[in-house]
């Protein structure tokens, strides 16, 4: 009998507290259940305040939840250490910012590789040639060599993007991708993530203020004063 494939992503009750034990004490995250199969494409929504950034921060492995169950790929993510966090951090995310963070005395090509350079610390053939073909599949063929100053905001963030795939992550966490950005170039970074979500599967959770964008996912996550409130596919009208 075949063995039934773990989810990507399982979050069962994880809570999250800050200052506790202490008079300050405050749970930000109440007992959240989430999955996320491979291949989705899903949106974080929900107003300030409602742990929408200390989700994403535990779902990247930057902060450990207080308690509950957290696993990737079926594996538990609580039982590991500083170190362990850092590996699979590098083997299974990738992470898209607002503000893309590219290094500006580097061209677009070595930012795209960094992530190579910080797991490895070298940037082999294979990866250069792999960032070659990012920034060629994100319309910058001609922009590898040019540093981040000299790119307008929607080109940068899409070195980000290439950035954010180059070690081939299973799961992509952009968090507000398109806010730093006009309505042209939005549209064109989050059409952009939807094609590559299309060819290669990469599973994506998109944090968003935007309902455009939110609308334009296969999946709404609506979290409200630290639970969800809503978790539904988004439903398209024909024609």
């Amino acid at each position: 009998m075949n063995a039934v494939t773990p989810p990507l992503l399982s979050l069962r009750g994880l809570r999250k507290t800050y200052n506790a034990g202490r008079p300050n004490e405050v749970e930000v995250l109440h007992g959240i259940e989430l999955t996320l199969g491979q291949g989705e494409f899903a949106a974080l929504i929900g107003p300030s305040g409602s742990g929408k950034s200390t989700l994403l921060n535990i779902l990247g492995l930057l902060e450990r939840p207080s308690d509950g169950a957290h696993e990737i790929s079926g594996q538990s993510v609580r039982a590991l250490d500083d170190d362990g966090l850092t590996a699979m951090r590098r083997r299974t995310l990738g992470f898209v910012f607002q503000f893309h963070h590219l290094l500006p005395a580097f061209s677009a090509l070595e930012n795209v590789t960094l992530p190579a350079l910080a797991r490895d610390g070298h940037v082999s053939i294979a990866v250069r040639e792999r960032a070659k073909s990012l920034l060629e599949g994100v319309g910058l063929a001609a922009a590898m060599q040019r540093k981040p100053p000299e790119l307008s905001g929607g080109m940068q963030q899409r070195v980000a993007i290439a950035r954010a795939l180059v070690l081939q992550p299973a799961l992509v966490l952009a968090d507000e991708p398109t806010g730093n950005l006009d309505t042209a170039s939005s549209d064109e970074v989050f059409a952009l993530l939807r094609r590559i979500h299309g060819e290669d599967g990469t599973s994506f959770l998109v944090v968003t203020h935007d309902p455009r964008l939110a609308a334009r996912c296969d999946r709404v996550i609506e979290l409200v004063d630290g639970r969800i409130a809503r978790d539904a596919p988004v439903l398209r009208g024909e024609g």
